[in-house]
């Protein structure tokens, strides 16, 4: 049966005021300026810095408004009588440079002895294109060049062939109409890893490494090389997991020979392709977000410029939302005064949001600043004390999401350099003595004392993890392991060296 009846209850639900917001934390300086230049395009009643216009004469001033017909406030023409005995018929001859001669419109103002500096431009060719290049100088059919051309472009930047010869014959057979087999695209490819840099068009790291030791061989023989093309050849597993006895055992050499073979094959280069400026990384720049000084013993803290930007509602829109609300509306016009509206509601509330956008930064960093004001005082990263989101929130009295959000991919600029906001959060334990140490300063510890090892005897996870609760730090050896990963440090087995 069918019944009408008032239900109430409470439902939790964010505004899109609190949406923005929420978006605008978790973006970074760099990217705020992104984010407020879409917003200046999207909504024309938000304004920006604007440059500064120069000011001109009055008399070039007078001009422009005689010469400038007045307009209303919505961008009309007034046709005024003084404005239309002005005005004269169009003649395109009063306009026209034809009859100019060439050498009046151009100006030279250097003599002979002026120096002149150009700025150089460097150009050169590609990873591919100096492939295809060398590959053009051999003696090779069209059908050979069209299948060299092939296997050049299955190449990858750091120089290795990503495909196998036999599916490189189905592709060509496929995509090019061209039949061929495995052993013709293998001759191939032994002529393209003849090509510089040395190691090209190898398929894995043993192969690249024997292509590099063979050219050494070739250009000046020796028995180092001959001896690590013997290694890399017979023993790379071994060699790669550093199982030296073995290979010394199954080798029959002594421990010198090995340690001459790893200093040549330390020589060679496992990524040929890199060794080309186009291909190289490109750098990155950190823009910091917020910087902290010390000035004579006194922490101070400041927001970068980029996170302070001059926004404003514009003017002329606000005049033209006052205008349009005072006259009576008709369909259009009330349509037009609804888009107004809109438009300068919505400026507000950007402006509004990158305020308290402003506001949380400043107060969530200053927390971070107060809480460990002793590394920041020194630098020192034993300094540091265990810290998590949830003490922050408690600080600020906000929620630990929004914490999240502010330390997100933002940086803060010290006297010691620039760390990533959540590096200064990290868990803590106890030490045999009660105090609360960082995970942090445990860490720094652990790639001292791998630092100071005997790299013949490398120390493993359970012999850093006595030597660590000594120190008093009571570590399992897992969490030693754990660490140990996380500070990029590999086994001890990978750490030996003769």
């Amino acid at each position: 049966m069918l019944s009408q009846h008032l239900q109430l209850k409470l439902q939790q639900k964010l505004s899109p005021q609190q949406i923005l917001l929420m978006k605008l934390l978790q973006i970074p300086a760099v990217g705020l300026q992104q984010r407020i230049k879409q917003e200046i395009e999207d909504n024309p009643a938000l304004e920006g810095d604007a440059p500064e216009v120069e000011e001109q004469d009055q008399d070039q001033d007078q001009i422009a408004d005689e010469e400038t017909p007045e307009t209303d406030e919505y961008g009309e023409v007034v046709e005024l009588d003084n404005y239309k005995d002005e005005q004269k018929e169009f003649d395109v001859n009063d306009y026209s440079d034809d009859d100019i001669p060439s050498y009046k419109l151009k100006t030279n103002n250097y003599s002979p002895d002026d120096q002149h500096y150009e700025i150089p431009f460097v150009a050169g060719l590609s990873f591919h294109d100096l492939l295809i290049e060398q590959l053009g100088i051999r003696n090779l059919s069209e059908n050979q060049r069209q299948v060299g051309i092939y296997i050049i472009g299955n190449i990858d930047d750091s120089g290795y062939l990503v495909r196998s010869t036999d599916a490189i014959v189905d592709d060509l057979a496929f995509t090019q109409n061209i039949i061929t087999d495995k052993n013709k695209v293998e001759s191939i490819l032994k002529i393209i890893q003849e090509f510089d840099p040395s190691g090209v068009g190898a398929r894995n790291l043993q192969e690249c490494l024997l292509i590099q030791l063979q050219r050494k061989q070739l250009a000046s023989p020796s028995e180092v090389v001959a001896l690590s093309i013997r290694i890399i050849r017979r023993y790379f597993n071994e060699f790669a997991k550093k199982h030296y006895s073995k290979i010394m055992k199954r080798a029959e050499i002594s421990e010198e020979q090995l340690k001459a073979v790893i200093d040549k094959v330390l020589t060679l280069n496992p990524k040929p392709g890199n060794s080309l400026s186009e291909t190289t990384r490109t750098n990155h720049y950190i823009i910091p977000d917020f910087t902290i000084t010390n000035s004579n013993g006194k922490l101070e803290l400041s927001l970068n410029s980029w996170n302070n930007p001059d926004l404003r509602v514009s003017n002329d829109f606000s005049a033209m939302g006052t205008s349009l609300g005072k006259k009576k509306k008709n369909k259009e016009q009330r349509k037009a005064f609804s888009f107004v509206k809109q438009k300068i509601d919505s400026a507000k509330w950007f402006i509004e949001a990158i305020q308290q956008r402003q506001n949380t930064l400043y107060a969530t960093m200053n927390a971070i600043m107060e809480y460990q004001h002793d590394y920041f005082m020194t630098g020192d990263s034993t300094k540091l004390r265990p810290l998590i989101l949830k003490d922050i929130a408690e600080m600020v009295d906000l929620d630990i999401s929004t914490i999240s959000r502010v330390t997100n991919s933002k940086y803060v600029q010290t006297d010691f350099g620039t760390f990533l906001l959540k590096s200064f959060f990290s868990e803590g334990m106890e030490k045999d003595d009660g105090e609360e140490v960082s995970t942090r300063e445990i860490k720094g510890i652990l790639q001292e004392i791998v630092a100071e090892e005997e790299k013949k005897k490398p120390l493993t996870d359970e012999h850093l993890a006595g030597l660590l609760k000594e120190k008093g730090y009571p570590i399992a050896r897992r969490t030693i392991a754990k660490y140990r990963e996380q500070l990029g440090i590999p086994v001890a087995r990978l750490r030996k060296e003769l």
